[in-house]
């Protein structure tokens, strides 16, 4: 299981108007347990687009970095850490759509 230390929260501007929705870029600092296979000890981030289309939001998008590196991985989230951020992503919409 994963753990959001620190997150960054930006809504994407659209200047021509061709996509539906709002869309936001989020950046999650997470922390994982030494024996996950994702452990790096330089530390992870994630790198998440999430869209709110007709009062409905969802997680479209996910790639996880290593810090420093700056290398992507090629790993992809369990169903309930995929869950988890889509979560976190509506708990602070109200605070990105307020920037």
């Amino acid at each position: 299981m994963l753990n959001i230390t620190e997150y960054s929260f930006e809504k994407l501007n659209d200047p021509f108007g061709i996509l539906s929705g709002e869309r936001y870029e989020l950046f999650l600092d997470i922390e994982v347990a030494e024996d996950d296979e994702l452990f790096s000890e330089n530390g992870l981030y994630v790198r998440v687009l999430f869209v709110v289309e007709e009062q409905v939001g969802k997680l479209i998008k996910y790639d996880i970095f290593e810090k420093g590196t700056e290398g992507a991985l090629d790993f992809e989230l369990e169903e309930d850490e995929e869950a988890m951020i889509t979560d976190f992503c509506l708990k602070h919409l109200d605070e990105a759509m307020n920037n």
